[in-house]
């Protein structure tokens, strides 16, 4: 199975939002299915087949969300993000700012669903690979 340190490095090769789907294929070839990010620190828990699960410590120090999600402003966050104009911390810091509470990736769907903290869906999206 694999490890958060293998992770970690793969990880590390992200500048921005933009090398996340090169991201995703090679933690996918690790044998990752499935991942939840928790905003308010970057702990990350993953998934992987038979049941088998690790946790990433914490990665930042706490951040505080926003008590109501604005859905809108994620998005321009979000799509900024994706064109690579902020790094992982700035792209934490504003979903914190705008209510996003945690996001959960399906490799197997190539999905990736964010969530407020009341635990509804703010929005739904197809990963590009």
């Amino acid at each position: 199975m694999f490890t958060v340190k293998q992770i970690a490095f793969a990880h590390s090769k992200v500048k921005s939002g933009a090398d996340f789907p090169s991201y995703i294929k090679e933690i996918k070839e690790l044998g990752v299915q499935s991942y939840e990010v928790w905003v308010k620190n970057g702990q990350t828990k993953y998934f992987g087949a038979d049941d088998f699960s690790t946790k990433s410590s914490s990665k930042y120090d706490e951040l505080i969300i926003a008590d109501h999600c604005n859905t809108e402003k994620f998005k321009v966050y979000l799509k900024s993000h994706q064109n690579g104009e902020t790094n992982y911390l700035e792209f934490c810091r504003h979903c914190a700012e705008t209510g996003i509470e945690k996001w959960f990736v399906s490799l197997d769907t190539m999905i990736c669903t964010y969530f407020d903290q009341a635990g509804q869906e703010v929005l739904v999206e197809r990963i590009p690979g």
